[in-house]
This record gives structure tokens, sequence and C-alpha cells, in this order.
């Protein structure tokens, strides 16, 4: 009698699988937005000075740059699920142990953790979506944005309420998003056991030619990563801006805040939807133009008008936001196997991350010399042409394996 068919376990495994990608996307961003409404009694309580308070803003993106750069040859030494596992631990650790750090430095330390476990995750997801869901790349790019969205707005919103729930105390409050990590580690390890993803297996699947890709002469590696970078930007500058750019203008602190949360919140959507439309067309300038012309009236808007319809800048702002997606998707379409993945996600990301640090601290600087947004926003709006540029040529049907 011949064996039962495998197709229904495989199925539940993807299922599993699936699942784990959608909770690790969810603790990718906790880590950093959860910290910003707390920033202040963290640095009171700590005795924080307000120079290490300022550079807090700078080291996520520094963080992701460097560990970014370890992902693929840990990948290929213990395979992508088994260091996302990892990672899932480090941000646990880290998330959970810095609520109890009784000084500036071991509260630093410990951020860092958490933030090496974001940084390779972040390389590595891709790579586990390229190599498990090849025919699927897009709506599981999707399901992944979506909840990396859903993550980065909840914490942002939540962390506050949930502070004041367990005594006002920013301990509790930064601490309770270690337990949704918790889940998450949970989660992937029993994907590793099921799928007995070891080592040896890791080191088979990825071709030794890919660990030689020389991606430095790939064009295409280059401009993508440039575009993450000029993304990474805007984006960042928005987030710790935004609220303040709307109370200049007349709004209040309670509607701004909600207004930042509307940039969060139509990116959820739009950030499952776009990738499953990006996969579908052999080039994806189409969308880089899209979402690049969203972001130049919505700056222009919050510039000239931020007070007036307010809402409508918000949502063009959300919209522009989306080439963090739009630049995922493009890492998964541009190189042809896992291996290649992870060497163009890991450069793309890190050097993105690095070119994105000077960008926000220059938007204030530029705020503080003149007292006004018009040249803070004329610079975010100037930015998106250059993206633009960028964005056309990384979104060309060609992949980094024929470049290099």
């Amino acid at each position: 009698m011949s064996p039962p068919p495998a197709r229904p376990a495989r199925r539940r495994l993807g299922w599993l699988l699936a699942l784990a990608i959608a909770v690790a996307a969810l603790n990718l961003r906790p880590v950093v937005t959860s910290l910003g409404p707390m920033l202040k009694q963290v640095q009171a309580d700590l005795g924080m000075s307000a120079t290490v308070a300022g550079l807090i803003t700078a080291v996520p993106s520094l963080c992701f740059a460097l560990f970014g750069l370890a992902a693929p040859a840990l990948s290929r030494r213990l395979g992508p699920v088994v260091v996302v596992t990892a990672g899932m631990g480090a941000i646990a650790l880290g998330v959970l142990a810095r609520s109890f750090a009784g000084g500036t430095a071991v509260f630093l330390l410990l951020t860092a953790v958490a933030l090496a476990g974001v940084a390779v995750s972040n390389v590595l997801i891709p790579v586990v979506i390229k190599r498990y869901f090849p025919d699927r790349v897009g709506p599981m790019i999707g399901l992944y944005s979506m909840a990396l969205s859903v993550g980065t707005a909840a914490a942002a919103a939540a962390t506050v309420p949930m502070t004041k729930a367990f005594g006002g105390n920013w301990r509790e409050g930064l601490g309770s998003w270690g337990l949704l990590a918790l889940v998450g580690l949970l989660i992937w390890l029993v994907t590793l056991f099921l799928r007995r993803d070891r080592s040896g297996t890791a080191a088979t699947e990825q071709a030794p030619a890919a660990a030689k890709l020389p991606i430095l002469r790939s064009r295409t590696a280059w401009a993508l990563a440039v575009f993450l970078g000029l993304q990474a930007t805007s984006a960042y500058a928005t987030m710790g801006w935004l609220p303040t750019i709307y109370q200049d203008a007349g709004v209040s602190a309670g509607s701004s805040g909600v207004l930042l949360a509307l940039v969060m919140a139509i990116s959820v959507p739009a950030s499952f939807i776009l990738p499953n439309l990006a996969v579908r067309r052999g080039e994806q300038g189409l969308f880089v133009v899209v979402l690049a012309l969203c972001g130049i009236v919505g700056y222009t808007g919050l510039a000239f008008a931020a007070g007036t319809v307010s809402w409508l800048w918000a949502c063009l702002v959300g919209l522009s936001m989306c080439a963090f997606p739009l630049a995922l998707t493009m890492i998964g379409l541009r190189a042809r196997t896992p291996g290649g993945v992870a060497q163009l996600s890991a450069f793309a990301q890190s050097l993105g991350y690095l070119i994105s640090i000077p960008g926000p601290i220059l938007v204030g600087s530029i705020y503080q010399a003149t007292g006004q947004w018009y040249l803070p926003l004329g610079f975010l709006a100037l930015l998106l042409i250059p993206q633009m540029a960028f964005g056309l040529r990384a979104g060309q049907a060609r992949h980094i394996e024929d470049e290099a």
C-alpha cells in the first residue's frame, strides 16, 4: 500500500510559515515606534542627556545597515529560517530586558540587541519568501508589508494607552511589546522544528555561485539601494516631524496624532495590494512614478495648506510611503535565486539605511534655522525626483545575476 500523499501536510506547513512571516513583521517596528512616545519619560528616568536622546533617532538606521550586512553569511551557514528565528529571540530579549535597564548604557545596548534581530529579519524574510513561496512572491510580500505597517501603527498608537493602563510606568509600557516578540519566537521555533531547516540543507539549497556574486557591479542593485535610501529618508522624516508640521499650522495636538495614524493606516491596505499588482507587470516603473507624484503633491500641500484638507495631504504622503513595500517586491523579483535575493536584500537595505541617516536630521536643522516648514518640505518633495529616477532603473525587468 502506497504512503498517503504529503501535499496536505506541506500545505499546512506553508500556512504555518505564512503566519510566522506575518507575526515576525508585526515585531519589526515596535522596537522603534513604541519608544518615540515614551522617550521623554525614559530620558528623565535614566538621566539620559538630550544629545543621546536625539541620537537615538539615528540608531535604528545605523543598526539596520551594520547588522544587515551579516545576514547573507549567516543564512548560508545556518539557513534563513534559523537566522530569522534567532532574530525573533534577539528582539524578545532586547525589548523585555531593556525595560529593566538601570542606566543609559545598558538601555542602549539592549536596544541594539533588539535592533540586530530586526536587521537580520529585515534582510532575510524576503529570502524566506523567495525560497518557500517562489510562485507567490507578490501575495507574500503583500502580507509581510501589511503586517509591518500594522505593527508600526499599533506601536505608535497603543504604547501610551498601555502605559497608562499599567500605572504610567514606561517600563511596563515598552516591555509589553516583548510579549508579542515571544509569540513570534514560539511560532518560528515550531516552524523550524517542523521544517527541519538545518544548516546543511540551507548550504545545499543556496548555490556556491550565489555566494561569490559580485553585486557591486550590478547597476540594478545600486539603483535599488538608492531608491530604498531615499524613500526611507522621506519615511523617517515624515514619522518624526509630521505632528509638528500640523501643529505649527494650527491643528490640535490630538488631531495631529490622528493624522499621523492616518498616514500609517493608508499604507496597510496599500501595502498588501501594491506588491500583488507589481508582480503582474514585468516592470514596476509606473508604480514608482505614481507614488512619487503622490508624495510631491502631498508635501507641497503640507507646505502651503497643512491646516486645510489636512486629511488629503496625510493620505497622499501615506501613499508615497508605500514605496517601501514596492522596493521589497523588487528585491524579490530582481534576483533569480534565494541566494541572490539574500545578497541583494542585504546590500540594498544596508546601503539604503545608511543613506537615510542624515535626512531627518537635516530636515530638523533646516526647520530650526528658518522657523518655517517651506524649505524642509520642499527638500522632501525634491528628493522624490531622484527617487523616481532610481526607482525607474530598479524597476526594469532585469536580474542582478546577469549584470554581475
